[in-house]
């Protein structure tokens, strides 16, 4: 006699399988890892005066946000970037490659919102503002990976293409200090020769007015050589 076989599942499998659903729930409803978003409302390449908001949210329950370190993208220089608003008592500082907003912790657990105003966006499809955010406990997010799907990204701000008859205004966005430097004009050499030392100008000035003493000194002996010659004949003929 065969005894027939039950298709149903064991109590052990059901208990596995509502494990594994569990568990695939749980996983699907973390929260995404904090991280620094940016937007714009001109997000527009060769766009002029564009206000770009940051929001920088916080990882900690016990520690507030102090500062907000960015490395400005390639295309816009530290110089062309001034502060919009952000939290109360924070300052801005331009940097050599980007800029730092800081200043009294903002509240355990709550984001660090910001502005900044830049004279002009570069010709770009996207720009990355590596991000690095400091905790009053001296901890730091460090938002600066170029990888979307990697675990530290940095904030990408995209771009729109430019409109009709855009221009880079001049000078550059990019432009270094040393560029700008350069572009003063120095003294040539006409303007050096025309502008002489104080010594030069005395004597230029004492050659205008007179003769100088070694021509007078030439002038007496010319006169005394006449003069001695002069008797020298007149004597010769008295004597003849």
């Amino acid at each position: 006699m065969f005894r027939a076989i039950s298709k149903r599942p064991t109590a052990r499998r059901l208990t596995l399988a509502s494990a594994a659903t569990t568990a695939l729930v749980l996983l699907t409803a973390v929260p995404a890892a904090a991280h620094v978003e940016v937007e714009s409302d001109k997000a527009q390449a060769l766009a002029e005066n564009v206000e770009i908001a940051f929001d920088a949210e916080s990882e900690s329950d016990t520690a507030g946000i102090t500062q907000i370190r960015v490395v400005l993208p390639e295309g816009i220089a530290p110089s062309d970037v001034t502060y919009g608003e952000g939290p109360e008592g924070w300052k801005f500082t331009a940097n050599d490659d980007g800029y730092t907003v800081k200043g009294p912790a903002v509240k355990a657990g709550v984001n660090a919102e910001y502005s900044v105003v830049v004279k002009q966006l570069p010709d770009a499809k996207e720009l990355a503002f590596k991000t690095l955010q400091t905790y009053s406990d001296n901890s730091t997010d460090r938002w600066i990976e170029l990888d979307e799907s990697g675990e530290n990204p940095a904030p990408v701000l995209q771009l729109k293409a430019a409109a009709p008859g855009a221009t880079p205004i001049s000078p550059s966005p990019s432009a270094s200090p040393s560029e700008s430097a350069s572009a003063s004009p120095t003294p040539t050499a006409e303007e050096t020769t025309a502008s002489p030392t104080p010594q030069a100008a005395d004597t230029e000035k004492d050659d205008d007015g007179g003769l100088s003493a070694g021509a007078w000194a030439g002038i007496i002996a010319v006169i005394v050589v006449v003069a001695a010659a002069v008797v020298f004949l007149v004597r010769r003929r008295r004597s003849a």
